[in-house]
């Protein structure tokens, strides 16, 4: 492994917290080049919600690569755009009520957020964009403004102007509260001057796995509209059935004037992204934001047939909630026998929270060794976080809860509860 050390920049992670490489990936599982095999609860950081090489989705890019179809389009009509379009719009936005323009952006998810900041400032005219503690939207300088992790922030070496950090939904607290709560603090960080738009994960994922409740959701979108005010839906990585239905903002009733994805929404792991907007706000002059890789085609092509044979029916959408729930309760139990903090999530999004610093990493370390790739959450990595894939097996998906509930076992030790 050598010439990784020797040849990459030191900004790499991921691969020394898995010092192995990787050769293979089919479905939930990777296998590295000694021989062994990883149940891969990290699934991409949410790239892979169907997991690697889904065998459907892989025989539609041979398909289309081995005819010549076009790969590089920038903005251009092209027959792969053209069908993922009409799937989009005749699986997912219309069953749903939902009107909306599509941007392709660019490849990642931080382009996807650029240009909605860019669009919300245009469209408003205002300058000022409430963002919410513990979350997280990007690298870029735009997304990175409203980004609430300071580490990442530093990165920047300039100042990040223009946005006003508000606290996020806190479980804690009683749900009737939370509504007034929250508008207290947007009137407050309204002071500076009228807000351009609110950018919220419904579900924080990289800030700790912390899910918002309904109302409060639903108190962020009534302050929203009453104040002229945009908002903005980051679903990036709880977005494409991460949480069970296919957007995250589903359950609340809500519709988002802006809707941010990536990730998953090419269902290959291509790179990929939208940006949704209300009609009213598709206010873009031609050229005024673009960029050169924004009609990767192969992308089209697997994203198309993603919705065909993921999002026809419900029949996904039911799943995850079921494996969710069963999830939940074997994490519930874990913390229980451990003493732990109480696990939190939605769908096939959960994190395991610990008390006490570098435990978490100490876990997910654990895991690897025993054949299990997970990552850290949280502000200061405190947070376990599992993202299996959608469509793991049962069998599988029992494997790696018992190999997360002995790598804790091994860290924190046996201070089993009364039941």
């Amino acid at each position: 492994m050598s010439v990784f050390g020797t040849m990459e920049s030191e900004v790499r992670s991921y691969s020394r917290a898995w010092p192995t490489v990787f050769t293979t990936g089919r479905g939930a599982l990777l296998h590295d080049e000694a021989g062994r095999s990883f149940i891969d609860f990290f699934a991409g950081a949410g790239a892979l919600n169907y997991g690697h090489n889904p065998p459907g989705l892989k025989a539609a890019l041979l398909e289309y690569l081995s005819g010549d179809g076009v790969t590089h389009g920038l903005d251009m009509h092209t027959t792969a755009k053209r069908v993922f379009l009409e799937r989009l719009r005749d699986l997912v936005l219309a069953p749903r009520g939902l009107d909306y323009r599509v941007q392709f952006p660019g490849p990642g998810g931080t382009n996807a957020v650029e240009a909605a900041l860019k669009l919300a400032r245009k469209v408003t005219g205002r300058h000022a964009v409430a963002y919410f503690q513990r979350g997280f939207h990007g690298m870029t300088l735009g997304a990175l403004a409203v980004t609430a992790n300071p580490m990442k922030r530093a990165g920047a070496g300039v100042p990040l102007p223009h946005t006003v950090p508000v606290p996020f939904d806190d479980p804690t607290a009683e749900e009737e509260d939370s509504p007034a709560r929250l508008t207290r603090s947007l009137d407050a960080a309204a002071e500076v001057g009228p807000l351009v738009a609110v950018m919220v994960e419904t579900v924080q994922g990289e800030g700790g796995v912390n899910p918002a409740r309904t109302a409060w959701l639903r108190a962020l979108a009534s302050w929203a509209r009453e104040h002229g005010t945009l908002l903005v839906v980051d679903d990036i990585q709880m977005g494409c059935g991460r949480t069970g239905p296919l957007f995250s903002f589903e359950p609340a009733g809500i519709v988002p004037d802006i809707v941010c994805l990536s990730k998953s929404i090419s269902g290959y792991g291509t790179p990929m992204a939208l940006t949704l907007m209300r009609p009213e706000h598709d206010m873009w002059k031609p050229g005024e934001h673009n960029g050169t890789f924004r009609g990767y085609n192969p992308a089209f092509v697997t994203a198309a047939r993603a919705l065909e044979l993921f999002w026809s029916d419900g029949a996904l959408e039911a799943r995850t909630t079921k494996l969710g729930e069963r999830v939940g309760r074997a994490l519930a139990e874990t913390a229980r026998r451990h003493g732990l903090p109480a696990p939190r999530g939605r769908g096939l999004a959960w994190g395991l929270p610990f008390d006490r610093p570098g435990a978490a990493r100490e876990v997910c370390d654990a895991a690897y060794q025993a054949g299990l790739l997970m990552e850290t959450a949280g502000p200061q990595d405190e947070v376990v976080k599992l993202l299996p894939p959608l469509t793991v097996a049962d069998g599988q998906l029992a494997q790696g809860l018992g190999i997360l509930d002995e790598a804790v076992a091994s860290v924190v030790g046996h201070r089993a509860l009364a039941a």
